[in-house]
């Protein structure tokens, strides 16, 4: 099992390349778009609607992308995974540069960050 130590610098994973100059930058709507795709293994919800993601920053000088994400608990089995997961589905967005995904644990995430439509699913 690979679980990400709990500390006080985040932990980052990286994917993408930078983007040449004149390219179209990627929205954040096609973003979170791309982000939704990305499931908790143990929860049949996206980790956007799980209210995981605490932010999401596009630098429009060259399209790079800074996130900020959590797990639903410090001892998540794919807290080593989903990040880069993370990454990896961002930066096939086109208009994507080098996406960075930092793993935050403060705030602390709670069943009150969920989306109405996790709720929904959850039946909650």
């Amino acid at each position: 099992m690979n679980v990400m130590p709990i500390t006080d610098e985040p932990a980052v994973a990286t994917a993408g390349e930078p983007l040449a100059p004149g390219m179209r930058r990627a929205t954040r709507d096609e973003l979170v778009a791309a982000i939704r795709n990305v499931y908790d293994p143990e929860i049949p919800v996206n980790i956007y609607d799980l209210g995981l993601v605490y932010g999401l920053d596009i630098d429009e000088t060259d399209g790079s992308v800074s996130i900020a994400m959590t797990l639903t608990a410090p001892s998540c089995p794919v807290a080593g995974e989903l990040p880069q997961q993370v990454a990896e589905v961002v930066a096939t967005v086109p208009g994507t540069g080098v996406v960075s995904v930092a793993l935050v644990w403060d705030p602390p995430w709670t069943m009150e960050q969920l989306s109405e439509d996790a709720k929904l699913l959850l039946n909650l």
